[in-house]
């Protein structure tokens, strides 16, 4: 029997709403993932009453949460009005801050991006808060919706339940107060998380079927760091100050090509990420009498260079190494990798395997390693997740 956390009970205690409220969204999730669907239909893979079902499903179509779009066939009687969730109506603000560039995004929703604007990130805490909070403001005018909240994507260590920044260390940023400035500059609710974990989100809501049918499974940004979300039944685990899957800092080696963010030389982001793919082409380079070129050491692999090949397959070699652990540690059902370096995954995938190989035991069960499904920048998509979460679980 699963021990009860007395001290949480008082606001885990049933109240007359609460089962309106998870019937409520049972239907709309469902509408979600089996669009197009009628109300019969939803009555029947939910057991619920149609009765029930019918009023639920006028008060979505109130919310302008869901639409009717037509009727479908008939299987004996009336042809059944079919349900999908409304698109094209703007509902979240995603807002992705990287190393290099921030986007701030509207989409509905779906998750379709229906408008987005991208600027240079700024080394300046404040600084980078307006041009946020400038950006935030447009959208507002534009759209005129007062259902809009924000999702914000960080590459740092974030309090995902008291929606605070703790720090960024790309920018050596503390206790940034981004969250705060934007609800009371803006009046719009913000959800904020880190980076892996927005993206472990975005793989829930919008990844490859497999990946979103998975209990149990990490997700390794690889950027100029390394990032991971770890997903246990279904949900985002993020320890209790949202400093789990802090996985980049494990040891892995030394005398790294690059630092960490941390400072060190023996942390897995400062061999395995593309900062350190880069270093090893540059340095490959030098080391034959070449001057360093700054190109990008993906794109000149996928055109054929053999030292850029060679830089990434031994990144791949560290990335397998890392994923190894967490394999090793954690028994996910699956890992999946996004960033840049997934585009060539067909040339280095074979070396993450690899390295996997080396220390899992032939009898556990196979975890399945793959390259994220989702399109350019998932940070961006894990950001306005963020909002939908919220908005699919607080239907009512």
């Amino acid at each position: 029997m699963k021990r009860i956390d007395l001290k949480r009970a008082k606001s885990q205690i049933a109240r007359p709403n609460t089962i309106r409220e998870i019937n409520t969204q049972i239907v709309l999730n469902y509408v979600r993932d089996l669009a197009p669907i009628s109300r019969a239909e939803i009555a029947r893979v939910t057991n619920l009453q149609r009765s029930t079902v019918s009023s639920i499903v006028d008060a979505l179509l109130r919310a302008d949460l869901i639409e009717d779009i037509g009727t479908g066939d008939s299987t004996g009687g009336r042809k059944p009005n079919l349900l999908r969730i409304r698109t094209g109506s703007p509902v979240a603000i995603g807002v992705d801050v990287g190393p290099v560039n921030t986007v701030v995004a509207i989409a509905d929703l779906a998750g379709s991006i229906l408008d987005k604007e991208e600027f240079s990130t700024s080394k300046n805490a404040d600084k980078e808060t307006s041009l946020i909070i400038s950006s935030i403001s447009r959208f507002l005018k534009k759209y005129q919706n007062d259902e809009l909240e924000v999702g914000l994507s960080v590459p740092g260590i974030t309090d995902h339940a008291n929606s605070s920044v703790t720090y960024v260390p790309y920018f050596r940023w503390h206790d940034w107060d981004i969250c705060d400035r934007i609800e009371n500059e803006t009046g719009l609710k913000v959800t904020v998380d880190n980076d892996a974990n927005a993206i472990a989100l975005a793989e829930l809501w919008f990844g490859r079927e497999k990946i979103r049918k998975t209990r149990n499974f990490i997700t390794v940004l690889v950027s100029e760091g390394i990032g991971t979300g770890v997903v246990f039944e279904g949900q985002v685990y993020r320890g209790e100050k949202g400093d789990a899957g802090e996985f980049g800092h494990m040891i892995v080696g030394s005398l790294a090509p690059v630092a960490c963010s941390c400072g060190g030389f023996e942390c897995w982001e400062a061999f395995a990420s593309n900062t350190a793919s880069q270093a090893r082409f540059e340095s490959a380079l030098i080391g034959n009498g070449s001057k360093s070129s700054g190109a990008n050491v993906i794109e000149l692999a996928l055109k054929g260079d053999e030292k850029a090949l060679a830089a990434l397959c031994e990144t791949a070699k560290y990335l397998g190494i890392g994923i190894s652990n967490l394999i090793v540690g954690l028994g996910p059902q699956a890992v999946v990798v996004s960033g840049g370096i997934t585009q060539a995954w067909d040339l280095i995938s074979e070396e993450v395997h690899k390295a996997v190989e080396k220390s899992i035991r032939k009898r556990l069960p196979r975890t399945v390693i793959t390259a994220s499904s989702l399109p350019s920048r998932p940070t961006l998509i894990g950001a306005v997740a963020l909002v939908l979460a919220r908005k699919f679980a607080a239907a009512s």
